[in-house]
């Protein structure tokens, strides 16, 4: 019977061969066809071992990331007008609360204060002057009351001359690292008055000196000393979210710290379609190797426990409305005993009732036993080199498997 003949009387179902190579010769080519076995199985290995009931704690954590960032950061500026006579910092400069920054000529601002003082000094005149003249009558009253307003008038302005003076010598309101230093000697600033804020943006060049304008800072100081990290919880997990939890907090390399929840907001936002709410943790105390900018992940503890009776969740079993595990009596004998259970945290289960302290439990570890092949693995693959011949290890035409189904 020829080759052909043959095969085409095999029923379909039967070109399904686990483990058999089928060598088929056609046109002086060798072709191969290899399904291959499964690999032997073997029933897992079941090593019992024990382990003891024990005292634990137990937290419920909500899980985020965020950006470490300075909880302190001030942008300083002249508030008075005149020309930069000595800059004492540049970026990159750890100052302390009161360090000078920078100096402006007080020529401008000590004119100011000669003139104030002579205002309220003629005031004070006045005032004495219609005290002194004073019969009683209504309209001497009237003018007493009015000088003594002039007064206080010019007593506020004197002593808005001297904050002036004295605010022509910046300093730094908090400690910290100069992050950016934008004025040089030389530059005339344009003083913002009681707002504080200046820079030192291009503006008019008159000779060799350039005036600046009030659309940034002069310095910015970023303090070093105080940590925040900006988190965005789920509309699922944000009930639990309270100000005051505790949180652990780690970085990439493996450093660990811990912070307190600050703020908790209340206003959502959306992205993607995810609502998720901010919350701002303020880093406790002052750990060694923060800075500015790097992510943190942030594990938000809204409850803890101490003490809780626990074992390992693999040695408890529940079937319908019973829950037991498997202890070992004196003789060593396993005795299935019930419980009560609370909180699944991680791999531990709490035992509310049932078990004591120190009491062995019974855990049941499965190992696969693995059954393979001489290489260790079945792969399935054409032998190395190749399909012999040359062959493509496509079925030739007069092989292929009959359309029919076959009896």
């Amino acid at each position: 019977m020829k080759l052909k003949t043959f095969l085409t009387r095999i029923r379909p179902r039967t070109w399904v061969i686990a483990g058999v190579v089928v060598v088929a010769l056609a046109g002086g080519g060798v072709y191969w066809f290899v399904i291959a076995a499964p690999a032997s199985s073997a029933t897992a290995e079941v090593a019992p071992t024990t382990v003891a009931a024990s005292l634990e704690t137990m937290e419920q954590t909500v899980a985020s990331s965020g950006t470490l960032a300075a909880a302190v950061q001030e942008d300083v500026s002249f508030s008075v007008s005149g020309t930069v006579t000595a800059v004492n910092v540049q970026a990159g400069t750890v100052v302390a609360a009161g360090d000078v920054l920078a100096t402006v000529d007080t020529l401008t601002v000590d004119s100011a204060l000669l003139t104030a003082k002579a205002t309220l000094a003629s005031a004070e005149a006045k005032l004495s002057d219609s005290e002194d003249a004073s019969d009683g009558s209504d309209s001497d009253l009237a003018q007493i009351a009015a000088n003594g307003a002039s007064v206080t008038v010019a007593q506020t302005a004197v002593t808005d001359a001297e904050a002036d003076v004295a605010a022509a010598v910046l300093t730094a309101p908090v400690a910290g690292l100069v992050t950016a230093a934008t004025v040089e000697v030389g530059d005339v600033i344009s003083g913002s008055g009681s707002s504080g804020s200046s820079g030192s943006a291009a503006g008019s060049t008159t000779g060799a000196t350039t005036t600046t304008t009030a659309s940034s800072a002069a310095f910015t100081i970023v303090g070093t000393d105080s940590w925040q990290i900006d988190l965005a919880v789920g509309e699922t997990d944000i009930a639990d979210v309270s100000v005051a939890d505790q949180v652990e907090l780690s970085l990439d390399d493996g450093t660990a710290f811990f912070g307190t929840v600050t703020e908790v907001g209340l206003l959502p936002s959306t992205t993607s379609g995810a609502v998720t709410y901010p919350v701002v943790v303020t880093v406790t105390g002052t750990p060694d190797g923060l800075f500015d900018g790097i992510a943190v992940t942030a594990s938000i503890v809204y409850e803890r426990r101490t003490d809780v009776l626990t074992v390992a969740s693999s040695a408890v079993t529940t079937t319908g409305d019973t829950t037991t595990v498997t202890t070992l009596d004196d003789d060593g004998n396993e005795v299935e005993t019930p419980v009560t259970v609370g909180e699944t945290v991680g791999n531990l289960t709490e035992i509310v009732d049932g078990l004591e302290e120190g009491d062995e439990v019974v855990v049941t570890v499965f190992t696969p036993a693995g059954g393979t092949n001489d290489s260790g693995t079945d792969t399935g693959e054409f032998p190395s080199g190749g399909m012999p011949g040359g062959g493509t290890g496509e079925m030739p035409t007069d092989m292929q498997a009959p359309t029919g189904t076959g009896n």
